[in-house]
């Protein structure tokens, strides 16, 4: 499982509304202020268990800075929210050719209830959690702070 976070002053979801054209941003499902966006990725074989592993380890990440201005504060810290954005292209195969291959990525039917147990993992240890939407097109809009952005994987690889 792959979660690639990005801390931010501020991002939202939106739709896309197909009947506007594919580059147009439909309803939005969300918006958070300061605090994470967190595009995370199932792979195959991927457990309940690294769902877990996974959510604390974004939880207990200390990427705001403290009063000395050093990263040194989680998220539940400094009181923010995360956006959870479902992204299975963090599997992508690009070794071969030009067109990536996603058969590392877990499908729909497992992914979803993973996704969904990180999400709420999230949200027991207190920080708010807004979901985007699983198999849908989405536009994901960013306001990076820093840039900041730290890839985490569970298991953790050797």
């Amino acid at each position: 499982m792959r979660a690639l976070v990005q801390r931010v002053r501020g991002a939202a979801v939106y739709l896309v509304d197909e009947t506007r054209g594919p580059d147009s941003a439909g309803d939005q499902l969300g918006r958070v202020g300061r605090g994470l966006v967190v595009l995370l990725g199932v792979r195959l074989g991927d457990t309940p268990e690294d769902a877990d592993a996974l959510a604390d380890r974004v939880v207990g990440l200390r990427i705001f800075a403290d009063e000395a201005g050093r990263m040194n504060r989680s998220i539940q810290d400094v009181g923010g929210d995360v956006l959870s954005i479902p992204q299975f292209t963090l599997y992508a195969d690009t070794r071969r050719g030009r067109r990536p291959g996603f058969t590392d990525a877990a499908p729909p039917e497992v992914a979803e209830p993973l996704y969904r147990r990180f999400n709420d993992r999230i949200v027991s240890s207190g920080v708010a959690v807004v979901p985007g939407r699983f198999r849908a097109h989405m536009v994901v809009e960013i306001h990076n702070d820093g840039p900041v952005t730290i890839l985490l994987e569970a298991p953790v690889p050797p």
